[in-house]
């Protein structure tokens, strides 16, 4: 497991301990994070699990496709360099202590 925080846009933490392989939203979502709506259930085909990646962690993630970066178009406030939908992104051992921001909309 790794454990991940998600703040939410008011600041409220939620450290969740996310198994290796599984997607940052499906952390979000066993852990109740509240904002990760995830409509689409991880398919890249809407933009409602956008989250902002700490900048010390933008690096040690995988780069958005092609596919995720048009669907960022449908993010409101996408932050360049640190906006990223939490589906696209799947845990890795490396990534324990990760923290990521929910934005305050997700549509």
């Amino acid at each position: 497991m790794v454990k991940i925080t998600y703040i939410e846009f008011g600041g409220t933490t939620h450290e969740v301990d996310v198994p290796v392989g599984q997607s940052l939203m499906e952390g979000a979502r066993a852990g109740n994070v509240p904002g990760i709506a995830a409509d689409c259930g991880g398919a890249c085909a809407c933009a409602t699990c956008h989250v902002y990646l700490d900048e010390s962690w933008v690096a040690k993630v995988s780069e958005a496709d092609d596919l995720e970066v048009d669907m960022l178009d449908f993010a409101p406030d996408v932050v360049q360099g640190r906006s990223r939908l939490s589906c696209q992104i799947e845990v890795t051992a490396d990534m324990d202590g990760m923290s990521v921001t929910v934005p305050e909309n997700q549509i």
